[in-house]
């Protein structure tokens, strides 16, 4: 029987342990498994358990113990956060816990009719499969209500440690307190007992999956905040875009409509002689004119200011813009504004990631009554980001039109096509 339960805790210290915590960590904070992590908790657990059983160590303190150490493994040897590191410990070990005692309750109450049976061995090699079962279903849940990537672990993690503490004392305390070597003859009122400690290790597990649940949506509705903050700013700076194109297209019919006065006044100025006054007043005309002009003519006035301002604060990547917008353009200024905006916006940020070589080219073309706009960019060599809010906008903004985006990357050129429905006017 000896060597028989040293089977049995060998292989709940190698799989339910190192193997399941460390799998569970990986996939938790999105961090990819090396040989040198398991190798190095499973090390440390052997050296916990030898201490333990040549210390007498009570079992609330060797599972103190397996917490610092898994907290050690994933906060220094994965390099994830504090917070997420304390979480992710005592998440693993309390799950591991809390399968153990559920499948303690189910010994407790019916086996003990069957000490001195030689069926006995085949029932706690059941259970113990049965314990690792359940651990992996357990880890499983938790990981669909609960999980980051590397670049993404969320700050609000610590939001969680306390309820999980909680958890975690609870179960401890009916491990410790209800939980000894099974006599061979149990009463109903203990097999009762052990139903309602059976009980309320499952409302424990419920507990914490609707929590956890909980917690998905409050961090869901966080960031849907900052999203929409992000667009009302966005949104804001776009209507200052139009207003600003509006009071340019002002100014360039006033100072149309007063190009014959000042040709007039020119023309004055000649006639009488006066070439020095003439050549000053043309100087005005001339500067005037070109505070009036556009370094990209797209035939849509907020469009031009929008180009000029972002690609003019990008005095480091070189910009081509050769597109001509249809008149009547058929597609709202703000609309187009949300397109160029963060198109241009996540072009630029892409070319300053990479090395080398940076320019923006911009092209439009029409095919039937469909318009193509094409952005294309330098970028680094690498697998396409994750679709962020500004692509979501661009999106949105082009199914208004009946229109599609399509993504693509060749090496280190990325090309955002937006297509948009913009019919011909009627002949």
């Amino acid at each position: 029987m000896d060597y028989f339960a040293l089977f049995l805790d060998s292989l709940c210290l190698l799989v339910g342990h190192g193997v399941m915590h460390m799998v569970f960590i990986g996939r938790l904070t999105g961090k990819k498994l090396k040989r040198r992590y398991f190798a190095a908790y499973l090390l440390l657990l052997a050296a916990l358990q030898l201490v333990s059983v040549g210390l007498s160590l009570s079992g609330t303190l060797s599972v103190a113990a397996g917490v610092l150490e898994l907290y050690a493994v994933s906060r220094f040897g994965m390099g994830n956060q504090p917070s997420v590191s304390w979480l992710a410990a005592v998440l693993a070990y309390y799950v591991s816990q809390l399968s153990f005692g559920i499948i303690n309750s189910v010994e407790a109450a019916l086996f003990p009719q069957f000490v001195g049976n030689p069926l006995l061995y085949l029932l706690l090699l059941a259970a113990q499969v049965l314990f690792l079962a359940l651990c992996a279903g357990c880890y499983y849940a938790v990981l669909r209500f609960l999980a980051w990537t590397e670049d993404s672990q969320t700050p609000y993690a610590g939001l969680l440690l306390f309820p999980v503490l909680f958890f975690f004392a609870a179960e401890l305390y009916i491990l410790q307190t209800a939980y000894s070597f099974f006599a061979p003859i149990v009463s109903l009122e203990e097999v009762g007992k052990h139903s309602t400690l059976l009980l309320l290790q499952v409302m424990g597990l419920a507990a914490l999956l609707c929590t956890l649940y909980a917690y998905r949506h409050l961090c869901q509705g966080f960031q849907a905040q900052a999203e929409l903050q992000a667009l009302a700013q966005a949104a804001q700076a776009q209507k200052i875009y139009i207003a600003e194109a509006q009071a340019r297209y002002k100014q360039t019919s006033s100072f149309r409509h007063d190009v014959k006065n000042h040709l007039s006044v020119l023309d004055g100025l000649l006639r009488g002689g006066r070439l020095e006054e003439g050549r000053a007043y043309l100087k005005k005309l001339r500067a005037v004119s070109e505070s009036l002009s556009f370094p990209y003519q797209t035939g849509n006035a907020m469009v031009d200011i929008l180009l000029g301002e972002k690609l003019g604060l990008a005095r480091d990547i070189s910009a081509e813009v050769s597109l001509v917008l249809p008149e009547p353009c058929g597609i709202d200024d703000f609309d187009l504004c949300v397109i160029f905006a963060n198109a241009l916006d996540n072009a630029i940020t892409a070319c300053r990631e990479g090395v080398g070589d940076k320019s923006i080219r911009i092209t439009g073309r029409r095919q039937g009554d469909f318009y193509m706009l094409i952005f294309e960019n330098t970028c680094v060599d690498g697998p396409l980001p994750p679709a962020g809010t500004g692509l979501s906008s661009i999106k949105a903004a082009a199914e208004q039109y009946h229109g599609a985006v399509l993504t693509e990357k060749r090496g280190r050129q990325f090309y955002l096509s937006v297509l948009l429905n913009v019919p011909l006017p009627p002949s």
